[in-house]
């Protein structure tokens, strides 16, 4: 059961996205109905006072994040790889102009900005609610936990810069 658990945390480690439990198994050689159970176990030892990382169960799979307490001290250390210029400036446009529709977003970015949102909402950092026939955007908590501020102050330094450059302004 050790090696296992050894296999699942480096999967869970090394891999920039979220992983479902079909993909850990597939990597891992280790069935569906074991697989749970060990990632319950992983989930209960890093729960602890001893440890600065969780394992989250997000939309797109499990991974592991740094826990709440430990976020504001650290995030300036990532550089936000997992998401392309072209999502990161959607995610600045809906920080800063939200409620914003999905149309005002797409006459600002083109209609690359479909995939944008798509993906930005499948990592939870957007939601979108029908609005007639477009649909409206906001931020979500997952968002500000992203970047380790409050949406307020994320606000207050795309004034003064790109988001892309949020990371450096922390470190």
């Amino acid at each position: 059961m050790n090696e296992k658990k050894a296999i699942v945390e480096a999967a869970l480690f090394v891999s920039e996205n979220p992983l479902t439990v079909d993909k850990i198994s597939k990597i891992s050689g280790i069935p569906t109905r074991d697989l749970n159970a060990i990632l319950e176990d992983v989930k209960k030892e890093l729960d602890t006072e001893s440890h600065g990382i969780e394992l989250a169960i997000t939309p797109e799979g499990y991974q592991f994040q740094v826990k709440d307490k430990f976020l504001e001290k650290v995030s300036g250390l990532t550089t936000y790889s997992d998401m392309s210029k072209g999502a990161l400036r959607t995610l600045s446009i809906v920080a800063l102009r939200q409620p914003i529709t999905q149309s005002e977003i797409i006459k600002i970015q083109g209609n690359k900005a479909y995939n944008y949102i798509k993906g930005l909402e499948k990592k939870g950092l957007i939601r979108a609610e029908k609005a007639g026939r477009t649909r409206l955007i906001n931020t979500t908590k997952e968002f500000e936990r992203y970047f380790g501020k409050n949406l307020k102050e994320i606000q207050e330094k795309l004034k003064t810069t790109s988001i892309e450059n949020l990371q450096s302004e922390n470190k």
